[in-house]
């Protein structure tokens, strides 16, 4: 498989990300991952091996599991069937803090009851088993639940459980003279602010997924837009502070009868990818089976395969970019608020477009040449692609962002002669970023880069780019190799 293969979502979710058009009482197959709560701890084992040796050698890549581990095992592969015959686990890998298996749900489910139920269900019913037997290995006893509010014991001695004889209880009326009507003046009113409660840790260090990233910093404001665009609306203002968001709960979070105030093993929710096109599911399989490897190779390789922020940074302004824009496409493809819109995506620092990149970054030190095919340019496709290839044989590198199918067939042409390439992404790197196996190899090999100048945003598969982001990862493309994309033709 070529290196541009479509990348793998992204697994990591702090709340696990649903499918939209699922059922979840149907029959399917679904590829899980689960995570532990403090995934820095690691506790279901560890990685041992050497990434160079192949499958079938005694030094390949594995987990060493922990016991903790081996019973997360034995409840996945026992305790889920034991419970839902309809329901089957296939391929599973349990890494030192998360886990991944497929799941195959045979017929609609039930529970041993008789009642129709759901995946969600067999998944929370899983978790429970495994925090019971964790908090046993654990040795922890169930606690009381914290009293919201903390108080000073009183001893027993200085408590009174006497009967108070009724003639010493005397209840006055106030006499009507004394009660005031009259309003209060709104000077003597006060009223303290709502101070808000901080985030409970299972929130805290997790971004938003459009959040902007902490590497690069945008300006105060962006160009001026076409002048043949209306004025971009102004920011919505905020909400107010009697809002429903403005109310902060109380400080603490009050545990389940289940757990009794004992930390669970896993982290909420789940994430799954239900395999829809040809050919994923044995990719996802195969995602599985590799996962040690690749986070060994991870591990051994740290700035070649960690994204690298703000590590490149190019020759474009916005303006230029604004400027192009507004040549290439037609008005109803560039607009103010289409403008406003990249502005809030792109990475800009110093008042240039700058890159998040991932792979070796030596790559950028080579002659680069952009891959760029236009419809006007489709009748010389072949002249193109041999120049293309030509210039890769000869030591340049080839760099496309691998929109038009010409351009895939051309990136794809030089990855397989074995030449070294550079993409260009449609999104940012999340915080944990995992690209298909393949381009981690090529990666390793130093034959990819991978560079963005989006911040990262969260998206489903059904969603695509328009024209004006197309147009702009062409014009970061030309910035980079400091060439125009006409370059083939002289």
């Amino acid at each position: 498989m070529s290196p541009s293969s479509h990348p793998r979502p992204s697994f990591e979710s702090p709340l696990g990300r649903r499918g939209t058009q699922k059922n979840y009482r149907w029959p399917g197959t679904y590829h899980i991952t689960i995570n532990v709560l403090d995934r820095k701890q690691q506790p279901l084992g560890r990685i041992t091996g050497d990434a160079s040796k192949p499958d079938g050698d005694p030094l390949a890549p594995r987990v060493l599991l922990s016991d903790l581990g081996r019973m997360v095992e034995q409840e996945l592969l026992g305790s889920i069937r034991a419970h839902y015959p309809m329901v089957e686990v296939q391929d599973y890998v349990i890494m030192p803090d998360h886990l991944h298996f497929i799941i195959v749900v045979h017929r609609d489910i039930y529970s041993s009851t008789g009642r129709p139920t759901h995946l969600g269900q067999v998944i929370a019913g899983f978790k429970k088993g495994c925090n019971r037997r964790y908090w046993e290995l654990t040795a922890q006893s169930a606690t009381a639940a914290p009293s919201p509010i903390p108080s000073t014991p009183i001893p027993s001695s200085q408590i009174s459980t006497a009967p108070i004889p009724s003639s010493q209880i005397s209840i006055a009326p106030i006499p009507s003279s004394q009660i005031s009507t009259a309003p209060i003046p709104s000077s003597q009113i006060s009223i303290a602010p709502i101070s808000t409660v901080p985030a409970s840790p299972s929130q805290q260090g997790k971004p938003a997924a459009a959040s902007p990233s902490s590497s690069a910093a945008s300006p105060s404001s962006p160009p001026l837009p076409p002048s043949s665009s209306p004025a971009s609306p102004s920011s919505p203002p905020l909400p107010p502070s009697s809002s429903p968001a403005a109310v902060s709960p109380l400080p603490f979070k009050v545990p389940s009868a289940a757990s009794t105030g004992r930390p669970p093993l896993f982290d909420y929710g789940y994430v799954d990818v239900m395999p829809l096109r040809e050919g994923q599911l044995e990719r996802q399989r195969e995602y599985i089976h590799n996962n040690p490897r690749y986070r060994l190779l991870r591990q051994t390789n740290p700035r070649t395969l960690t994204p690298q922020r703000a590590s490149v940074t190019t020759a474009l302004t916005p303006s230029a970019l604004c400027g192009y824009l507004r040549r290439e496409c037609s008005p109803y493809q560039f607009t103010a608020e289409i403008w406003e819109h990249l502005w809030q995506r792109l990475l800009i620092a110093d008042h240039f477009i700058i890159c998040d990149s991932y792979g070796n970054i030596q790559l950028l030190n080579h002659t680069l040449l952009p891959v760029v095919c236009h419809r006007k340019d489709a009748s010389q496709f072949e002249k193109q692609k041999a120049r293309c290839l030509a210039a890769a044989a000869s030591g340049a590198v080839l760099v496309s962002a691998r929109i038009a199918r010409r351009e895939q067939e051309i990136m794809d042409a030089a990855a397989a002669l074995g030449h070294p390439v550079i993409l260009v992404e449609d999104n940012g790197f999340p915080a944990i970023y995992h690209p298909s196996e393949q381009r981690t190899t090529l990666c390793c090999d130093n034959k990819l880069l991978l560079l963005t100048a989006w911040h990262y945003a969260y998206r489903r598969v059904a969603e695509s780019i328009t024209v004006s982001e197309c147009k702009t990862m062409n014009c970061i493309v030309q910035a980079l190799c400091c060439t125009k994309d006409s370059w083939w033709k002289e």
